[in-house]
């Protein structure tokens, strides 16, 4: 499978409907979604977008940075029909070499429960030293 990877801002609808295409869109409270949406893809310290010879979206991924110490990735997501063939783990190493690579950069994120496996695959564990503040309103939905 040929694909290509690059820094790319999208719209909130591009990457709505790219939602659709992923299990990853569950990861959102249904609360303002589309607003919110927007802000992400609009203020994301980098966004990574990999698209196929067609030019389709097959994989995004989103990360905040301070570009010194550490990197968040708020978002991975991987269409369905593309999962399994390093999609994800070839968008997580272009993250971290933006972001200061992996001699300077601490990567986080908080994976979905299904997701645990892969960030293990790739060598990440779970720390112990995550503090979490969290009182918004959540109401779980899918993207459809």
């Amino acid at each position: 499978m040929e694909y290509s990877i690059r820094e790319e801002r999208l719209t909130g609808s591009e990457y709505i409907n790219f939602l659709k295409r992923t299990d990853l869109g569950s990861q959102y409270p249904k609360e303002r979604f589309e607003e919110r949406i927007n802000t992400l893809v609009n203020k994301v310290s980098i966004s990574l977008v990999a698209r196929d010879e067609a030019d389709e979206i097959i994989g995004v991924c989103f990360g905040i940075t301070d570009f010194a110490y550490w990197l968040f990735i708020t978002d991975l997501g991987v269409a369905r029909e593309c999962t399994g063939k390093g999609v994800g783990t070839a968008l997580v190493k272009k993250m971290h070499e933006l972001a200061g690579g992996e001699d300077n950069i601490i990567m986080y994120t908080c994976a979905n429960e299904n997701a645990v496996p892969f960030y293990e695959k790739i060598g990440m564990e779970k720390p112990d030293d995550v503090m979490v503040y969290n009182r918004i309103e959540w109401t779980d939905f899918t993207v459809e």
